[in-house]
């Protein structure tokens, strides 16, 4: 019931299994994800102090809502067969399960190549609308906590360690009103099943139920790539223009907040009991366009490219690593660009906003002498800091980094925090 491919080519898994059926493709070349690296996003997913909404740990059937002491991964674990010796003797061998979302944000070296390997699908398909998302699987659970499911995504799962099942139905088995199943087995004769192994890829489209099951007693270790397919609503976008939106965005250049000049309403909007006939109050018109003229306006035209361009060097994968720590640069430095993924820019009004890696910063510089830091930038070619010395910028935003040298060089540390910019010890390298 599944196609199996021993050789992997985006062009030809596009023309032929892309939102169509399942494929596996085994023992794939340069996977995106190693086993070592993978142990150690995990344990950083998992470092005390963080918040761990996206941490999932299951004992038996139990999602534990705050998982017991010393079970989670940790760094002095060194790998997950370390990690699984130390379970077993905590659990008294009582099966569990570890699920990390958005795991592509824990470990800057993976999630490059992660998108590094993606680029090849966007090329055939698209970057998707909104992002991708990155799951970790670990454990030697009997089957997915969630039981028999169907996700919004199509999804490429990673086989990196022991063995594991994944058993599919073309559509929903079940006819009662509910939208997962974790006893299947009156549902097992409509299904099938395709086994993998570490080094495997298997992928399968939206519409398939499916779920995971273990093979045999060892845990079994994937990460699952879900590209969004279905369901998708423009709310999404909305969210993330407004969301932590600096109130003064909303300010107009008098002062005014434009929410204030939304027309008022003295009276409830629908009387109780009236019948509006299905038209919208009177009031609401009028607000609603004054509110569509306020997102154009020029003081959110700034985060709307700037989100924009996130999204877009992002290269599919959000949310991104964290940015390092900013360092100084001196004009003798020798830094490069990174020709792979190249630092992209636009102008946004008053100021232009440059991007890379998924983070962006604002600068006062010049469009013409902006362009010039990006293009040598792409060259990947190292360059003296103080060779890019931009002329003084006329008109400094406040909100944006200085035009000039000192802005050059500020821009470059920046992009530098964002993995865009590395600095070159040794030019011939």
């Amino acid at each position: 019931m599944v196609a199996v491919e021993r050789v992997f080519d985006w062009a030809a898994f596009a023309g032929r299994y892309w939102d169509r059926a399942p494929v596996l493709y085994k023992a794939i070349t340069a996977p995106p994800f190693a086993e070592a690296e993978v142990f150690e996003a995990a344990s950083r997913a998992c470092e005390p102090g963080r918040v761990h909404s996206n941490v999932q740990f299951t004992v038996e059937r139990l999602r534990q809502p705050a998982p017991p002491g010393g079970c989670l991964p940790q760094a002095s674990d060194t790998s997950f067969d370390v990690y699984q010796d130390r379970l077993v003797r905590r659990l008294d061998g009582r099966r569990y399960a570890l699920v990390i979302a958005a795991f592509h944000a824990f470990h800057h070296p993976q999630w490059t190549r992660e998108r590094d390997f993606f680029a090849g699908l966007w090329e055939n398909v698209g970057l998707p609308l909104t992002s991708a998302i990155t799951t970790l699987f670990h454990g030697d659970y009997e089957h997915s906590p969630a039981g028999v499911h169907k996700d919004r995504f199509a999804t490429f799962m990673f086989a990196l360690k022991g063995r594991k099942r994944m058993r599919f139905w073309a559509r929903r088995p079940w006819t009662q009103p509910v939208s997962t199943v974790l006893d299947y087995d009156a549902y097992l004769p409509g299904s099938f099943a395709v086994e993998v192994e570490p080094g495997d890829l298997l992928y399968w489209p939206s519409e398939y139920f499916h779920v995971g099951e273990s093979v045999g007693p060892e845990p079994a270790t994937s990460v699952n790539v879900g590209v969004p397919r279905e369901e998708h609503r423009v709310l999404y976008e909305i969210e993330e223009l407004l969301t932590d939106l600096d109130t003064q965005l909303l300010v107009d250049r008098d002062g005014t907040a434009l929410t204030a000049r939304l027309p008022s309403a003295d009276a409830p909007l629908l009387a109780p009991g009236a019948d509006a006939g299905g038209r919208l109050p009177s009031v609401l018109p009028p607000a609603l366009g004054l509110a569509t003229q306020a997102l154009a306006s020029e003081s959110l035209r700034g985060r709307t490219v700037e989100l924009s361009l996130r999204r877009w060097t992002a290269g599919g994968f959000e949310p991104v690593p964290p940015a390092a720590a900013r360092r100084r640069l001196d004009d003798d430095t020798i830094v490069a660009g990174d020709a792979r993924f190249p630092a992209l820019w636009a102008d946004a009004g008053p100021y232009r906003v440059c991007s890379a890696n998924g983070h962006a910063v604002r600068t006062s510089m010049r469009a013409a002498e902006l362009q010039v830091v990006v293009e040598r930038l792409e060259t990947g070619e190292p360059f003296r800091v103080g060779d890019l010395a931009a002329a003084p910028g006329t008109s400094d935003h406040p909100d944006a980094l200085p035009g000039g040298a000192e802005g050059t060089r500020l821009l470059l540390e920046h992009l530098e925090s964002f993995h865009g910019v590395r600095r070159v010890t040794d030019p011939r390298l």
